[in-house]
């Protein structure tokens, strides 16, 4: 009984003083040492880094909580200086109740939500064939092309309008859906963003997918797109914010009512009853709240695509 008690005992020291692997090891000593020299040693250094970002946290989020305070609050508080904190009359959802009863605020969501994805999905798309164009293939005029892109990016779209609009109106398009979306997905500057990510993926993958027969477009979906998931998340993040905030294009291109998005159709409510703070502030809060919710589901992609930058995506 002794012989055989023995090796179990030997076994199970053996296994517990085991070498942990060198890989996990160096990488815990090089994270303890790179928060040493970022934070220093002890409690104070983390205390004053923390206190300072809840600083800035707290003046970002200021504007926020003051637009949804002075929404809460009635018409009379809100334009009244002697009460400009507290409202006298308490708060009230009359600020919304108003916006929402004199506007077809549904039909508004609607257009916007349906015209932001439209823009995403094909802006995204667009961006990234040419991207990829740009970064993993030679054709004739390839600097020159790119060059134009990014020449693209200094022109501001206010300049645009008249070309546009006069576009839509030879096609037939004004007063569309298409009217509306079209000349949004043109994005130079997403077509420079994920040329310089294409161009950081290794190249190595690539030859490998052409040696199993792969073709441009094979390797361009299963390679390339697979690797620029956090990057393509950003991209299409962004360009949804921008399509759902833009107010110029919308109202330019448009006066079917039923064809107002949001930022058109909370525009007109106010300019039809008059600046009312309470109600400009409900306004500004309704139509910011769907961004906000994306934004909190999908925060973590940004954050991914600013971390991996520079590392091929992986």
């Amino acid at each position: 009984m002794a012989v055989t008690e023995a090796p179990r005992r030997t076994t199970a020291t053996t296994a517990s003083a085991r070498p942990r692997p060198m890989g996990a090891r160096r990488a815990r000593t090089t994270a303890n040492s790179s928060s040493h020299h970022i934070l220093g040693d002890g409690p104070l250094p983390r205390i004053l880094a923390l206190s300072a970002l809840g600083v800035m946290a707290a003046l970002w989020l200021l504007p926020l909580g003051w637009a949804l305070f002075t929404a809460l609050k009635s018409e009379q508080d809100a334009s009244n200086a002697d009460h400009w904190f507290w409202p006298q009359h308490g708060f009230t959802l009359d600020g919304f109740r108003t916006v929402i009863e004199r506007g077809d605020l549904p039909l508004w969501m609607f257009n916007s939500l349906l015209i932001a994805s439209v823009v995403t999905i094909i802006t995204v798309a667009i961006s990234a064939l040419a991207a990829y164009s740009f970064s993993r293939t030679l054709f004739r005029g390839r600097k020159l092309w790119m060059t134009a892109t990014v020449a693209a990016i200094l022109v501001p779209p206010q300049l645009l309008i008249v070309p546009w609009f006069q576009q839509m109106l030879s096609l037939g398009l004004a007063d569309t859906y298409a009217a509306v979306i079209l000349p949004q997905t043109v994005a130079p500057v997403m077509v420079f963003i994920l040329k310089k990510h294409f161009d950081g993926i290794p190249r190595e993958l690539e030859e490998a997918a052409r040696l199993d027969g792969a073709g441009h477009f094979r390797t361009f979906w299963s390679v390339i797109l697979p690797l620029s998931r956090p990057m393509l998340a950003a991209v299409a993040i962004f360009v949804f914010i921008g399509a759902w905030n833009n107010f110029l294009w919308p109202f330019v291109s448009t006066s079917d009512p039923n064809l107002m998005t949001l930022p058109v159709g909370l525009t007109s409510v106010k300019n039809a009853y008059g600046i009312q703070y309470a109600q400009t502030m409900a306004s500004a809060v309704l139509s910011s709240l769907p961004l906000i919710v994306m934004f909190m589901f999908f925060q973590r992609h940004i954050v991914k695509s600013v971390a991996t930058a520079g590392l091929g995506g992986q």
